[in-house]
């Protein structure tokens, strides 16, 4: 029996690699019972970069560069060599992430995407082709200036003065010089849809998330951003599904670099040629750190459940947490939950790989007696 293995992350707990290693232990203690294909997913947010590198054998780079409040630190990036251009494959969240600033109150006004430029630019002087770049987890709000600084690209005031802190600063923004020569191809794996500005953009929902307490203050700074980007370089992205992605990354993405915004379940599962694996399969497993009604209208696992039931493939799931069972259920044929009923969230989370082990054996008995 050919079991395909393809969890997301146990977020805060246990990374996609891990999850699937751990559930295939326990269908290896069956000898010759099964065969297992390890196919780690994730949805262009955390675990992104891993699950490519880990499909396309790639290699992790270190670098040197900055977290979101400017503080020196290393982060990793892949490289993919092959016949064609090397693709680098990395997340904002190494550098700009939230995690990164844990240990500091947070300060979106002067949180700044100037680390993920640097390790783009690594990527560059290490041979990259193209850049991959997942944007989920953001500690930031700066329209991706930061980044763009990093690159090259001058915010001036009207005295033609470099700007102080982004997005601070960009009330007193008044043009914008272009010294960055990039020709790069970008390709952002994103799957939120928001725009940049106004009710469903990102200061209003996901600001609060990174300490944004005055929406005004954030939102005319962006809207200033919007207006000199859209006179000076005569592109207006603002509007596009994704621009508001990591504190309008996503914007600053397609209007400073010309990327491309695309489904990040959808390009990963083409990366790691999950159809393909999926039709080889005579049971599909998946899982996530939480099951709930938002899991029907993610890419991640209901990715996978989606494509299985396209190919008549039997589909299991496990998750540290179970909620809205019954709307889960015409999805999946066995539902197992790890986190025992009168464990708290935090206690289950430290002993994640312990109780998924012991969720894995059942899940995998469960299959044997059928």
């Amino acid at each position: 029996m050919r079991i395909l293995i393809a969890p997301d992350k146990f977020k805060g707990s246990l990374s996609a690699t891990i999850v699937a290693q751990t559930i295939a232990g326990a269908f290896r203690a069956y000898p010759g019972r099964f065969e297992v294909d390890l196919c780690p997913i994730a949805d262009g947010g955390e675990g992104t970069a891993e699950a490519i590198i880990t499909a396309k054998n790639g290699s992790w780079v270190e670098c040197q560069t900055v977290d979101a409040q400017n503080r020196p630190v290393m982060a990793k990036y892949g490289l993919i060599t092959g016949s064609g251009p090397t693709e680098a494959v990395m997340e904002m969240s190494a550098a700009s992430g939230l995690a990164m600033v844990s240990d500091i109150p947070l300060n979106p006004a002067t949180a700044s995407t100037y680390g993920t430029g640097l390790m783009m630019l690594d990527a560059i002087r290490c041979g990259a082709g193209r850049i991959i770049i997942g944007i989920g987890g953001s500690a930031t709000n700066d329209g991706g200036t930061g980044m763009a600084r990093a690159l090259g690209f001058r915010f001036l005031t009207e005295a033609g003065l470099d700007l102080g802190r982004l997005p601070q600063d960009l009330d007193g923004l008044h043009r914008v010089e272009n010294g960055s020569n990039w020709s790069t191809e970008v390709l952002v794996a994103c799957d939120v849809t928001n725009p940049l500005l106004g009710p469903e953009g990102c200061t209003r929902v996901y600001g609060p998330q990174k300490g944004v307490k005055d929406f005004a203050f954030f939102e005319s700074r962006l809207e200033r951003l919007v207006q000199i980007v859209g006179r000076e370089l005569h592109v207006n992205p603002a509007a596009l599904p994704g621009a508001g992605a990591a504190g309008g990354l996503g914007y600053g993405l397609m209007a400073f670099c010309g990327a491309r915004l695309t489904s990040g379940f959808d390009l990963i599962a083409d990366l790691i040629d999950l159809r393909r694996r999926l039709q080889a399969a005579d049971l599909v497993i998946t899982g996530e750190g939480r099951m709930d009604a938002q899991t029907l209208h993610g890419k991640g696992p209901m990715g996978v459940a989606r494509l299985a039931r396209e190919f008549g493939k039997p589909m299991a799931a496990i998750a540290g947490l179970i909620e809205a069972r019954e709307a889960l259920s015409p999805w999946f044929d066995h539902l197992v939950q790890i986190k025992p009923a009168d464990m708290p969230v935090e206690e289950a989370m430290r002993r994640g790989g312990e109780l998924l082990a012991s969720g894995a054996r059942e899940l995998a008995a469960h299959v044997v007696s059928l």
